[in-house]
C-alpha cells in the first residue's frame, strides 16, 4: 500500500495556496466564512493552526491531551503572509508524518483518544480541504480539490459514511457542507480514528477502507508482514469488510484487526468480527495467524482482548465464533479465552462467550 499520507498533505496545501493565492487582496476580514461564523481571515489562520496542532501531536508524541501551545501571527501579518505560515505548517505536517513510524499514535481525543499518522495526515487534509471550500465559497472562487484527497479523507476519518460517486461532495455532505441525494442532511458530525486495543506483546490495530481494499486486492494493507502472512483468512475479511463499507453497513469498531508485534511493529495475523451486533446483541469473532506465528499464544491473547472490549460495551451480550471439527488449535484458543460449546455438525463446532 506504501502510502504515510505525508504526500496527500502537501498536494492538498499546495492546492489550498494556489487558489487563494488568487485573492489575497480581497477584505478577509470582513466576509464570513461560509457556513462558519468566522471571517475568511480567521478561518485561514485555523487552517494554520491545526496543521501546526497536529505536526506538534505527532511528532512530539503526546499521549494524554493537546500539548499547550498555539499559534499566533505577528500584529500587521497581511493574505499572503498568513498563506506562507499555511504553507510552512504544512510543510511541518507532511514531515511529521513522513518520519514518523506507522505504529506510534499520539492523543486526538475523537473518538478513542489517539491517531497515527495517517489519521493525522487525514485530518489535517480535511481542514485544509473543507476550510478552504468555506473561504472559497465566501469569495466567489471555484474549489474543487483532486478526487483523491477525497478519498483518502473519507477511508481513513470517515469509514462510517457509505462512499458515493463524487468523493468531494460526498465529504461536502458528511460534514454538512452540501446535499446528496437519497441522503438526510447532516447537521452534527465528527470524525472516526481507528480503534487499538493493546495487549501484553501486540497491538490490534483497526484496518480502515483503504488497507482494507489492498488487503482484499492481494497487497500488505499497510502493515509490515512477518513471511508466509497475510493468511488467506485476513484477505477474506478484509473483502467481506470491503463490501459492507460499500454498502454503507460498517461500523469501525466491528470490522477487521490486524495483530501487530509490539517488539517490532509486524502484523503476524488478523482478527475481527463478521458483522455488527444484532437485536440481540450477538456477533460472531474470527481470526487467523500467519504459520510462523502460531503456536506462540498470540491468538489466545488477541481474541480475550477483543472479546473483553465487546462485551464491555452495551450493545454486546454475546460473542460467538465457529470453528472447524478438526482446527485443534483453534478450539484450544476458544477454550482458553472461557467460550463454550452450544452447537456442532459434522463439519464444525459452535461455541458462544457471554458478558
Amino acid at each position: 500500500m506504501g502510502t504515510t499520507g505525508a504526500p496527500q498533505v502537501e498536494e492538498a496545501v499546495a492546492s489550498c495556496l494556489a487558489l487563494l493565492g488568487t485573492a489575497t487582496d480581497r477584505d478577509w476580514d470582513g466576509v464570513r466564512a461560509d457556513r462558519l461564523e468566522w471571517s475568511c481571515r480567521r478561518t485561514a489562520e485555523h487552517i494554520a493552526g491545526d496543521l501546526i496542532t497536529y505536526a506538534g501531536q505527532l511528532a512530539g508524541r503526546a499521549q494524554h491531551s493537546y500539548l499547550p501551545f498555539e499559534l499566533a501571527l505577528d500584529e500587521g501579518t497581511d493574505n499572503s503572509g498568513v498563506l506562507e505560515v499555511i504553507g510552512a505548517t504544512g510543510a511541518l505536517l507532511a514531515a511529521a508524518v513522513r518520519t514518523t513510524a506507522r505504529e506510534v499514535r499520539a492523543f486526538h481525543p475523537y473518538p478513542f483518544r489517539s491517531a497515527n499518522r495517517e489519521g493525522f495526515a487525514a485530518m489535517g487534509i480535511a481542514e485544509v480541504l473543507l476550510h478552504t471550500q468555506d473561504i472559497a465559497r465566501a469569495l466567489g472562487l471555484d474549489h474543487q480539490p483532486a478526487r483523491g484527497l477525497a478519498e483518502f479523507v473519507l477511508t481513513r476519518i470517515f469509514p462510517h459514511v457509505r462512499p458515493g460517486a463524487d468523493p468531494w461532495r460526498t465529504l461536502l455532505w458528511a460534514t454538512g457542507r452540501g446535499e446528496l441525494p437519497g441522503r438526510a442532511t447532516v447537521t452534527e458530525w465528527r470524525w472516526h480514528n481507528n480503534l487499538v486495543l493493546p495487549t501484553e506483546r501486540l497491538t490490534l490495530e483497526g484496518v480502515h477502507p483503504a488497507a482494507a481494499a489492498d488487503l482484499a486486492a492481494g497487497g500488505d494493507g499497510g502493515f509490515e508482514w512477518i513471511p508466509g502472512g497475510p493468511f488467506q483468512g485476513t484477505r477474506e475479511a478484509a473483502t467481506f469488510m470491503t463490501k459492507a463499507y460499500q454498502a454503507g453497513l460498517h461500523r469501525p469498531e466491528f470490522g477487521v484487526f490486524a495483530l501487530v508485534r509490539r517488539e517490532d511493529g509486524r502484523a503476524v495475523g488478523g482478527m475481527g468480527f463478521h458483522s455488527t451486533p444484532d437485536a440481540a446483541g450477538r456477533t460472531e469473532v474470527g481470526y487467523d495467524l500467519v504459520e510462523g506465528a502460531r503456536g506462540q499464544g498470540y491468538a489466545t491473547e488477541a481474541l480475550r482482548a477483543l472479546t473483553g472490549w465487546a462485551l464491555a460495551r452495551d450493545d454486546v451480550r454475546t460473542v460467538l465464533a465457529t470453528v472447524e471439527r478438526d482446527n485443534h488449535a483453534s478450539r484450544a484458543v476458544v477454550s482458553r479465552v472461557g467460550f463454550k460449546q452450544v452447537g456442532e455438525d459434522l463439519d464444525e463446532l459452535s461455541y458462544e462467550l457471554g458478558g
